[in-house]
């Protein structure tokens, strides 16, 4: 876990993904048509990216990619994403977070 806090300190919202993935791209997307711009980490294409995915399942995460933080907190994959998106939570979440001003 000590991989991933260090990755994610100090960054508003970050993005663990993989380079095929459609999902995390359409997340990347929406955080940015949002304001907010991501810190992408492609796990398939950084050196330490089975340990990262190996820590990422010690934080609890389940799913595949993509694994987005906001405000240093998992959020979970896209659907947790969209969930919170369609319930109104995502923006008031990047404004606390420092992704976003309004």
């Amino acid at each position: 876990m000590d991989v991933v806090n260090v990755m994610i300190q100090e960054k508003p919202v970050v993005i663990f993904s993989t380079s095929s993935c459609c999902m995390s791209h359409s997340i990347e997307l929406l955080m940015r048509g949002f304001g907010a711009n991501p810190t992408i980490y492609q796990l398939d294409q950084i050196p330490n990216g089975q340990q990262i995915e190996r820590e990422l399942v010690k934080m609890g995460f389940r799913q595949s990619v993509p694994a987005v933080f906001i405000g240093q907190q998992l959020i979970g994959n896209e659907t947790q994403v969209m969930s919170l998106h369609i319930q109104n939570q995502l923006v008031p979440l990047l404004i606390q977070a420092g992704a976003i001003w309004i």
